[in-house]
């Protein structure tokens, strides 16, 4: 099973797991729009990525899933952040679509439970993901990397429960 986890967002990430292994791991590929410069996710370089993917040989047979956070407003942000999010959140659900990719979603609390990281500090799924893949911890090394930490979660939530669901 090639597993996409997926924390959204302009500053999210992808990481692409074969069963439980990590294959990849990507800041979510983003480019700059309009007049203000903002930046915005470049759904053709995320298509490109899982499409990569998608078309390996050696991955011949092998069932694909995406998975992705589950977020909602936050109490206190701005409507102009939650429209870009919202965005955001829609360019991926657009690039899996149009990829016949079968996508599912899972709420931060559930994922965050299921590795007893609630009311922890946002370091601690860093940690958690260093804990399961030691080999990885140069490029989960920065605070940025949270983003990286918590899509390699996210897909191994998946890996682990999805035969339970």
């Amino acid at each position: 099973m090639v597993i996409f986890g997926v924390d959204p967002g302009v500053n999210g990430a992808l990481s692409i797991l074969i069963n439980k292994d990590i294959a990849e791991v990507h800041d979510m590929p983003t480019m700059i729009e309009g007049k203000k410069n903002k930046k915005q996710v470049n759904g053709p370089y995320l298509a490109k990525i899982i499409k990569r993917c998608l078309q390996d040989k050696k991955l011949k047979g092998e069932e694909f899933v995406l998975i992705v956070e589950q977020v909602s407003a936050m109490p206190g942000q701005g409507v102009t952040s939650m429209f870009n999010f919202g965005q955001s959140y829609g360019v991926i659900k657009g690039v899996c679509s149009a990829l016949l990719l079968p996508i599912y979603f899972v709420r931060p609390t559930k994922w965050k439970k299921h590795y007893n990281l609630i009311n922890t500090n946002k370091d601690a799924s860093r940690t958690k993901a260093i804990e399961l893949y030691p080999g990885i911890s140069a490029e989960l090394s920065r605070k940025k990397d949270l983003n990286k930490a918590d899509s390699i979660l996210i897909a191994r939530y998946f890996f682990e429960t999805y035969q339970q669901q």
